[in-house]
């Protein structure tokens, strides 16, 4: 038998065979196909298993519930949250205000109309109702709109001003639960201790806003403000809106008063503020006279660098303040003092800026004497001068 006929001949036997028997290549498909669901029903169970919890069939409900809060009606904070800027938070936020003050212009007409609102803010410092600020928080107001804490807005009146140290007091009705902040010792702070801003920052949308950070610097003197006081320099934000609000160290009391930023591009983190202890002054005279009295000389003075940036020629053997002009009938007038002489000395202080002058002045009232010694001529002269009162202009 040839292969081809042997071929034919197993081809011819397995066909037989078949017909016999139809059912085992079915079965054996069968079992194959069930084998390979049991497969998948074994992968897709052991998922099922582990997210069951979370599946739910249309029309089943689950009994799932999350756990509940442990915060309750009388949750007390942990003490690793109960931090002592919180605390301190509790103690002054409710004393700091917001100050709304009206900005009028005139029309074409000459009439008075108003363009719109400054906002600042203040603190409670008594409960009779007097609140301390900047004094271009109120600028020219006589009165203004106080918000409080609890979010009521009450009128106050503007009781004085000082523009020379950018304080100012405003009064609203007292009461009783007036919430007040207690003043601190500006002149003990400590470089890297933590300060605390409290205001108004843009507005009273963000009435209460509180900042962090620590004191950067002690007796600041900017250059480009006629400042009467060294300032106490932070790196806690203090933006528009921050202005009249308190700066507070971290047992709780008001140390000074937020009152400038320098705002240049690429400048972060300082911010000023008025020493409290230097304030307290200003607060008490404004509250008894609406203004603040100072002792005057009538002097119109430079320093070496200042006569020089003007072209005014300086003797270079002298050390003081020249005096490039004196003011009418002012006290200098009256003791013979000229332009061109040089004040050297106030009291027994040496002096070599109109800065040095003022400070030391500030130590005195009108009717006070002090001895000045200059320079005329060449020649070193020393005179009594008695104190007169500063125009309020």
């Amino acid at each position: 038998m040839d292969r081809e006929d042997l071929d034919r001949d197993l081809q011819k036997k397995g066909s037989e065979m078949q017909m016999q028997n139809p059912v085992g290549t079915y079965t054996k498909k069968w079992l194959a196909a069930a084998a390979a669901a049991l497969l998948i029903v074994g992968f897709t169970g052991g998922c099922t298993l582990h997210d069951l919890p979370f599946m739910k069939s249309p029309g089943t409900e689950s009994n799932y519930k999350m756990p509940e809060s442990s915060a309750g009606e009388n949750f007390d904070l942990p003490a690793i949250r109960n931090t002592a800027v919180v605390e301190a938070v509790k103690k002054v936020g409710p004393a700091v205000v917001g100050i709304t003050t009206q900005i009028y212009d005139r029309d074409v007409f000459n009439r008075r109309i108003e363009v719109g609102q400054s906002v600042g803010s203040g603190v409670i410092f008594d409960k009779k109702g007097y609140i301390v600020t900047n004094n271009h928080v109120v600028g020219d107001s006589e009165k203004v709109n106080v918000c409080l804490s609890n979010g009521d807005t009450v009128q106050g009146t503007v009781v004085g001003t000082d523009p020379s140290t950018d304080l100012a007091v405003v009064k609203i009705e007292g009461r009783d639960d007036l919430p007040v902040a207690e003043f601190g010792d500006s002149d003990h702070l400590q470089i890297g201790e933590t300060a605390i801003a409290i205001g108004n920052p843009l507005g009273l949308e963000f009435q209460g806003t509180v900042t962090v950070g620590v004191i950067s610097a002690l007796n600041r003197t900017l250059d480009d403000m006629d400042q009467r006081f060294k300032l106490i320099q932070t790196d806690a934000a203090i933006n528009p809106g921050n202005s009249g609000g308190a700066l507070v160290t971290a047992d709780g009391r008001v140390v000074g008063i937020n009152s400038a930023k320098i705002a240049k591009e690429g400048v972060e983190g300082m911010g000023f503020a008025i020493p409290i202890n230097q304030a307290r002054t200003v607060i008490e005279e404004l509250i008894q006279n609406g203004h603040v009295t100072r002792a005057y000389l009538g002097l119109y003075g430079a320093d070496k660098d200042i006569a020089a940036r003007y072209g005014y020629r300086w003797d270079s053997s002298v050390k003081g303040v020249l005096v490039m002009r004196v003011a009418e009938n002012s006290p200098l007038a009256l003791a013979g003092i000229r332009p061109g002489d040089y004040i050297t000395a106030v009291g027994d202080t040496s002096i070599e800026s109109v800065r040095d002058i003022r400070d030391v002045l500030d130590q005195y009232k009108p009717g006070d004497t002090l001895s000045i010694t200059y320079v005329h001529n060449g020649q070193s002269r020393r005179t009594e001068i008695l104190l007169s009162e500063a125009p309020q202009d």
